[in-house]
């Protein structure tokens, strides 16, 4: 090539500055695209890791509720089963005393004696109040 093609005009210079300006600008943008898809590819991978870690404590709390309900199902059927053995011994104690027990007539128990109205402590409050009061009266008149 000559010399007079590789020499450019300053418009040309220009625009060729302005391509390359232009370029540059678009790799910029191009590599911040990539950047940001990669930056949600991470965010993505670490939901997915989240999600996961999630579903193991859940599987795990799930196993752990199971182990106590059973273990909760288990005590409920050895309770129960420790009331129906209580029950049939108590049936048992009561057939057997009834077998045993003479056929008598049942004493009843003694009844207290009943409470006279004038053996109430209330009463006696009421009496001795009343006693002093025309007591009071009887000697307010005396020495008036």
């Amino acid at each position: 090539m000559s010399e007079q093609g590789e020499q450019r005009t300053p418009a040309e210079e220009a625009h060729a500055a302005a391509a390359e300006e232009e370029a540059t600008a678009q790799a910029t943008r191009v590599e911040g695209s990539a950047r940001v898809a990669e930056v949600h590819r991470e965010v993505a991978e670490a939901d997915v890791r989240r999600a996961e870690e999630e579903r193991e404590e859940a599987e795990a709390k799930t196993e752990k509720l199971s182990r106590k309900e059973r273990k909760a199902r288990e005590k409920a059927a050895q309770a129960e089963a420790e009331a129906a053995q209580a029950r049939r011994a108590a049936e048992e104690a009561e057939r057997l005393r009834a077998q045993t027990a003479p056929a008598t007539v049942p004493v009843p128990e003694p009844v207290p004696p009943a409470e006279s109205t004038m053996d109430r402590p209330e009463v006696k409050i009421g009496i001795a109040f009343a006693g002093a009061f025309i007591a009071a009266r009887v000697l307010k008149r005396i020495f008036d």
